[in-house]
């Protein structure tokens, strides 16, 4: 009797299951049925804003359903990064943000735990972060270490703010390196070029995107790309790690999801994201702006995710990075 009833049991649990299955299913084909929420967690105007703005056109494109884009900054992220962490899992909130996250999960390490409880959909594009000086510093990343060497403290690196991931990646460098630099954090891109056009500071790390400019107009000094090899629109630029061997950082950009999203609507984005990089028109203009497409698999831009988390909790706990410093 105790058998036939835990067969019985199993029956139904089994047909729970398909039928589960069938209906996410079912979903998943007629997904979107209503716009979709793009947050994304920066000011508008800004890189991840551009991007997110790209990939939800295109978005609507394929899927037939609106995307709309809700910018909701602060905290570096984190703000607008807990908003999608708080939305219903149902496929209606995504977010699209960049290398910044797990960067800022590592410093301001919230109760919501935002890296165990997002789900990665894709890695849309990455792109180097580019070192550069003003103009009277020597042309080269070896050359800029040996004169810290000789500086212990004196020479000044700029970041848009304490925690932010142009803080943590300056740090990497000079720990990597082995020198020592007097931090200025800054509240703006405007300010802080500025002052580094003028020389009141001497050294940053910052997005290419943003910056090559200024290296073509002559108004800053690239020493090196942060990426494993050198970026093909800078071939004459090197890598960091070419100095300090081991230094790789790469800037990304990606889609994810709160955690409890349907795994076929996830899927269903995934291959929207890898479908969308295939136009040659939105791969010119990732590549014109020193982007990288490069699309793949959840469980690929998730192993992405957790292994920048981990370094960054790292690198904030060597240098001792606070908070209101």
């Amino acid at each position: 009797m105790r058998s036939t009833t835990l067969h019985c049991a199993h029956i139904v649990s089994l047909v729970a299951s398909v039928t589960l299955f069938v209906t996410l299913s079912v979903f998943a084909q007629t997904y979107p049925t209503k716009p979709v929420r793009v947050i994304v967690p920066f000011a508008a105007g800004g890189g991840t804003d551009v991007l997110a703005r790209r990939v939800s056109q295109k978005f609507t494109e394929l899927l037939g359903r609106q995307f709309v884009v809700d910018n909701r900054g602060g905290a570096g992220g984190l703000i607008g990064i807990e908003l999608a962490l708080k939305s219903e899992p149902d496929g209606y909130t995504i977010l699209i943000t960049s290398g910044s996250f797990p960067a800022s999960a590592a410093f301001y390490k919230p109760a919501s735990d935002p890296v165990n409880n997002i789900t990665a959909i894709a890695e849309v594009c990455m792109t180097p972060y580019l070192l550069v000086a003003h103009l009277s510093l020597p042309p080269s990343t070896k050359q800029l270490i040996a004169l810290a060497r000789t500086k212990p403290g004196e020479l000044i690196y700029a970041t848009p703010g304490v925690g932010t991931i142009s803080h943590l990646v300056t740090e990497h460098m000079l720990s990597t390196a082995k020198i020592k630099m007097r931090h200025v954090p800054y509240r703006g891109a405007a300010l802080l070029l500025n002052d580094l056009f003028s020389g009141q500071t001497q050294v940053y790390i910052g997005g290419l995107s943003s910056l090559i400019r200024h290296v073509q107009a002559g108004k800053l000094r690239a020493l090196a790309v942060s990426t494993a090899r050198r970026w093909p629109t800078l071939p004459d630029v090197a890598t960091i790690g070419e100095t300090l061997p081991g230094y790789e950082v790469e800037s990304w950009f990606g889609v994810m999801a709160p955690k409890g999203t349907p795994r076929p609507i996830i899927k269903r984005l995934n291959s929207a994201v890898n479908k969308l990089l295939q136009d040659s028109n939105l791969r010119k203009n990732l590549e014109a702006t020193g982007m990288a497409p490069t699309g793949g698999t959840p469980e690929k831009f998730d192993r992405r995710i957790r292994s920048d988390y981990e370094r960054w909790v790292k690198v904030v706990q060597e240098a001792g990075i606070k908070a209101g410093e």
